[in-house]
């Protein structure tokens, strides 16, 4: 049961640095849409990708999930290759990809070990010039509070904290 329809973007700071992460309401309403409400709601998830203006990353894309992931109540596991196809067929759209999302079946996320350790994985052996790769969560409480969202990085993590 979708409960809430976003119509605006939201705006969160990345750690003490003058960037920003823009999460647009195309973004919000698709991933609200797999949010776990009822007891039988699978865990949910994707990839997000971004463009890049000034100090600011704004995300106009999230993909996911898809037929071939693998979902359960407590655990998502994507389609790897179908995951490489999206991020050549975005990149060919100007469109870059900075992390991935998933749901919790918790009211306010936090990030399990296997959550961590999948991001930090993924940061480490992929071909980019990112400094790091965005963790999104979605709980079910309505966003922002429902979100949870940091950065990581080979050597660790930068909190991302709402300014909406």
């Amino acid at each position: 049961m979708w409960k809430k329809r976003y119509w605006r973007s939201l705006h969160f700071r990345i750690g003490d640095s003058e960037q920003s992460l823009v999460l647009t309401p195309r973004v919000l309403n698709h991933i609200a849409r797999y949010q776990q409400f009822e007891p039988s709601s699978p865990e949910a998830g994707g990839q997000i990708f971004a463009r890049f203006n000034k100090n600011q990353i704004r995300v106009e894309l999230a993909t996911g999930p898809r037929a071939a992931d693998r979902r359960s109540r407590y655990g998502y596991t994507p389609n790897r290759s179908a995951e490489q196809f999206e991020i050549d067929a975005m990149h060919k759209r100007g469109l870059h990809f900075i992390g991935d999302w998933h749901t919790h079946p918790e009211r306010v996320p936090h990030p399990s070990q296997s959550d961590v350790r999948s991001i930090r994985e993924a940061f480490r052996q992929s071909k980019h010039h990112l400094n790091g790769f965005i963790l999104l969560i979605a709980g079910t409480e309505s966003f922002p509070v429902g979100l949870f969202l940091s950065l990581y990085f080979s050597g660790g993590e930068i909190a991302i904290c709402s300014d909406s």
